[in-house]
């Protein structure tokens, strides 16, 4: 099912990171640049940021601040600030979450094998400090024919 990532490039390949089935990888050892406590974490981020980046949760549909925002500029990661996607590679996938045919850096994010809820999918987190961002999917547009499909409150955002 995943070929078409491995063949195009889009896994980001991670030193202590073991490669899984399918091209997806696992962390080892990975040592995030950003680290916190959890008490830190809910601290500085709002509980919905929380339960999304530190927790793996999910965003109801049609409800973030970002999936039908057109303004150009650039999204980063809610709890460390590092540039994720920008404007020009996001599209409208009538999912009702902001989605982006790629990142907007090779070592931007890192794709995961998740296992959870009796599916296998590719989770996206932040290389920077390990955030939980949402899943990608092969299902998106040229040029990648990849979707991210990102959690709007695990970004913000800055006008250009």
């Amino acid at each position: 099912m995943w070929k078409k990532l491995a063949l195009i490039g889009a896994l980001l390949v991670v030193g202590g990171c073991a490669a899984r089935p399918g091209g997806a990888q696992t962390p080892a050892r990975h040592t995030f640049p950003v680290v916190h406590s959890e008490a830190e974490w809910q601290k500085q981020l709002t509980p919905e940021q929380f339960e999304i980046l530190r927790q793996k949760g999910t965003e109801r549909a049609f409800t973030g601040a970002y999936f039908n925002n057109h303004d150009a500029g650039s999204y980063a990661c809610a709890g460390c600030g590092q540039l994720l996607f920008t404007s020009t590679d996001k599209f409208d996938s009538g999912t009702g979450w902001p989605s982006f045919v790629r990142p907007a850096g090779a070592k931007a994010v890192l794709e995961l094998v998740d296992s959870s809820y009796g599916m296998e999918r590719v989770e996206v987190e932040c290389s920077n400090c390990g955030g939980h961002l949402g899943h990608v999917f092969e299902d998106g547009p040229k040029p990648t024919g990849l979707r991210y499909c990102i959690n709007s409150a695990s970004l913000s955002f800055k006008k250009q």
